[in-house]
């Protein structure tokens, strides 16, 4: 019934039209010519008359003529190439250009039951273009002079539409626009086939483009040949080269015995400013995928005074040795001179050992969250689960308020009250409090700025979002660098908001209008908050004067602890302390000393307590990126991209400016059109550059010889996959399949959890019918105690 419908309804369709035959085919270009002799077509282009080539036409050059033949053929519908060249008796150096249609293509035997060629790769079969086309002009060169002495206009075929010249290969072109356009979006992790998406919806279509997702795709894949086994060689280079043209500019490498890279450190002169403001707390961690070779990437990464990450140096090194992290080490102190307060890693053993021989007298904290996050998958899911014994725990882990003593009587109660002072595993990182716990820290300055390794792993998703794990070296440092920009970019914009931007004040309290001055305005919104509590959430309990000296008790009513804080103040030099040490783990003053300052009518904010590095404008404006112009390569191109950039803004101001008067916008196009022919005569006689010429503009390096550092071997890293479920992992996961998702069960004794082949009973049965069946099966062998096929509990 369906299908009669289907008939009717085409058939209707057909009835409606007048002539299905009318429906309008492609056809091709050209005037169409009949031989009356031999019946032979041939097509002639319907070209205009100005750029036809004549017998006896002159050119400059061959270069110049092939142009000239070449924009004839495009605007036909066809494409040439270069053919014969000889040098004739008497008529000097003869060159032939033919149509692209010229010739057959060679056939080759093909085996369809094999279609794979003697080294066992695929063939592809490609269809061929060649008919045997005879269309072609012949010219001599004659005292420095070339000429058309010969021309054949006849072809064999029709010619493309103009709609579809930019299929025809001479008609696609990645030039300089392109490649500059590629480029730069590559420096933001933006592949080829995206950039050429973009650009086509930026110019206005696939037509505007000129050229295809394949040729964008095959330009990346020529640089990174031309790149190849040069890569390290390159990079090295790169930054030596900064190193002696860039002021203050720092980089040290390191090669292996087998001649490969080992390790390569750089840091610039705003990374040694921002190191000796920010420099007290840092924290490192190993980017993995960063690069084709699997070398990782370890930024070393501090605090601003926003608050915000601010990268102090970068390294990639060719393995995750202590001797590789130890040289790291070595050069990041010999570049900065100083050694950082605290420095915080994971639990990586490597790094601990290196740590502790290169950095003495800096003290070494551990990522809390590291640990904290194994303590369900080593203590057990049901305990932490189901009882206080986690929260507990995270009372004294996570507070700044205890004192070493506390922490481990409370430690010791809770273990012997969950019977667990026998765990190993809380044995050992409780052998390791000294190095997460914060109430070890107390002594430390600025030790509370930086707790676990949370700021190295949003520094590593940040630059995870301009580097790709398959990209060359010398593309991960154009990646790298424009992380740099992105990132100074923001800590001017956030240095512009400070001074430009006036924050809303709460109170009339003058300390408050202070603050707003002194420091940026993201620590100033800490610092109004603690203001704001001070004024309406602290009481004084007590205060008594000794010698100069008031010791004030001060009730917090957001603490939940009962105890006081005990506040310090000396009117006379404006010394200060507090019991809850804020001061000397953030560098910021807390609310019970706003509240002391406040009711001891202080009037002037304690410059004592102003960290400078908290304050507006502790470091300079930079440029997001130095320029500099490597040696070896062409100083006229750096040149050209600083017009071209001009070019570029001077156009978008015209267009912005005349875009609603059409008139005027009508004449700067055709203004620009006449320009067109002279730029073509321009080209004609400096051709563009090779592409071999433009990779060594682009890259800062020419192609070498020799190696002298050959690219890392690719080795498996730590963290990389495939990696192993820990035991948590696999609780968590079969909880959720115990809840909410049917096991499967086993085909004999239908019990989840298992399958038929690993089934105890299954392998009993088959045993005892073997026996049985020998005439060797006992009595007692009859009975078999029943096995519990149910899911292996975890144990932790």
């Amino acid at each position: 019934m369906k299908i009669g419908l289907e008939l009717s309804l085409y058939l209707l369709l057909m009835a409606t039209m007048e002539d299905p035959c009318d429906v309008e085919t492609y056809k091709g270009v050209g005037v169409r010519l009949v031989s009356p002799i031999s019946g032979k077509v041939s097509y002639i282009p319907s070209a205009n008359s100005s750029i036809k080539p004549v017998v006896g036409m002159k050119f400059n050059s061959i270069e110049e003529a092939f142009t000239f033949y070449k924009a004839y053929a495009l605007s036909s519908g066809f494409t040439i190439r270069k053919h014969t060249e000889y040098i004739g008796k008497t008529k000097g150096v003869l060159r032939y250009f033919v149509c692209s249609k010229q010739g057959f293509k060679k056939r080759r035997a093909f085996n369809s039951l094999n279609d794979k060629n003697k080294k066992g790769k695929q063939m592809r079969r490609k269809p061929s273009s060649r008919i045997g086309c005879d269309a072609h002009v012949k010219l001599r060169v004659l005292d420095g002079k070339c000429e058309i002495y010969y021309f054949k206009e006849q072809h064999n075929h029709f010619f493309v539409h103009k709609e579809d010249v930019m299929f025809l290969p001479a008609a696609r072109r990645v030039d300089h626009v392109k490649e500059s356009a590629i480029q730069a979006l590559a420096a933001i992790n933006i592949g080829p086939v995206r950039a050429f998406n973009i650009l086509k919806s930026l110019m206005g279509g696939y037509a505007e483009v000129g050229a295809t997702k394949a040729d964008f795709k095959n330009y990346k894949r020529d640089l990174n040949k031309y790149i190849g086994e040069y890569d390290a060689d390159m990079i090295v280079q790169l930054i030596l080269n900064k190193k002696k043209h860039l002021p203050n500019f720092t980089c040290e490498y390191t090669v292996k015995e087998d001649g490969t890279l080992g390790g390569l450190f750089w840091a610039d002169d705003v990374s040694k400013t921002n190191y000796m403001m920010f420099g007290d707390v840092v924290g490192f961690d190993a980017t993995y995928r960063s690069n084709k070779y699997d070398m990782v990437f370890v930024p070393f990464t501090g605090i601003d005074n926003h608050n915000r990450n601010v990268t102090l140096g970068a390294a990639i090194l060719g393995s995750e040795t202590a001797d590789a992290y130890r040289w790291l080490l070595r050069t990041y102190i010999n570049t900065f001179g100083i050694p950082p307060q605290v420095i915080v890693t994971d639990q990586d053993a490597a790094m601990k050992r290196a740590i502790l021989d290169v950095l003495p007298n800096s003290r070494h904290r551990l990522c809390m969250w590291h640990i904290w996050d194994k303590v369900t998958a080593k203590v057990g899911s049901v305990l932490c689960n189901t009882t206080d014994f986690k929260k507990r725990m995270a009372d004294i882990v996570w507070t700044d308020s205890i004192t070493p003593d506390e922490f481990e009587k409370q430690w010791d109660i809770i273990l012997s009250d969950f019977g667990l002072s026998n765990h190993s595993w809380l044995h050992e990182i409780y052998g390791l409090r000294k190095d997460w716990i914060p109430a070890y820290y107390q002594d430390e300055k600025l030790s509370g700025l930086m707790r676990t390794t949370s700021r190295c792993e949003s520094e590593n998703h940040f630059f995870n979002q301009f580097c790709n794990p398959t990209s060359t070296l010398v593309e991960f440092y154009g990646h790298f660098e424009s992380a740099m920009e992105a990132q100074r970019y923001e800590h001017r914009k956030n240095d512009h908001d400070t001074r430009y931007t006036e924050p809303e004040l709460w109170s009339a309290f003058i300390l408050e209008k202070q603050a707003a001055q002194i420091f940026t305005r993201t620590i100033f919104l800490d610092q109004q908050l603690e203001i704001d509590d001070a004024l309406n959430n602290c009481l004084s309990i007590s205060v008594v004067h000794l010698n100069g000296v008031s010791n004030y008790e001060i009730k917090d009513f957001l603490q939940p602890c009962s105890e006081y804080f005990k506040v310090m103040i000396r009117i006379e030099d404006m010394t200060l302390s507090c019991s809850c040490n804020r001061f000397d783990q953030f560098g910021l003053i807390c609310r019970h000393i706003f509240y002391v300052l406040r009711v001891s009518d202080v009037k002037e904010y304690p410059k004592k307590y102003v960290l400078r590095r908290w304050t507006r404008d502790v470091v300079p404006n930079s440029s997001l990126r130095p320029e500099f112009i490597p040696e070896g390569c062409d100083k006229n191109w750096y040149e050209v991209e600083a017009i071209v950039r001009d070019i570029k803004a001077t156009n978008d101001y015209i267009i912005n400016r005349l875009v609603t008067n059409k008139d005027e916008l009508s004449g700067y196009c055709d203004y620009l059109k006449s320009y067109k022919s002279k730029a073509d005569e321009v080209e004609m006689v400096a051709p563009p550059l090779s592409r071999k010429a433009r990779f060594a503009s682009i890259t800062g390096m020419e192609e070498k010889n020799e190696v002298k550092i050959r690219v890392p071997i690719k080795q498996r890293t730590k963290g990389r996959p495939k990696r192993l479920k820990s035991a948590r992992e696999i609780a968590i996961s079969q909880a959720v399949s115990l809840a909410g998702k049917k096991l499967r069960k086993c085909g004999f004794c239908k019990e989840p959890g298992h399958t038929q082949r690993t089934c105890g009973l299954y392998i009993q049965s088959i045993k005892r019918s073997s026996s049985s069946s020998t005439g060797q099966a006992s009595s007692s062998s009859a009975a078999v105690d029943p096995i519990v096929s149910a899911v292996d509990p975890i144990v932790p």
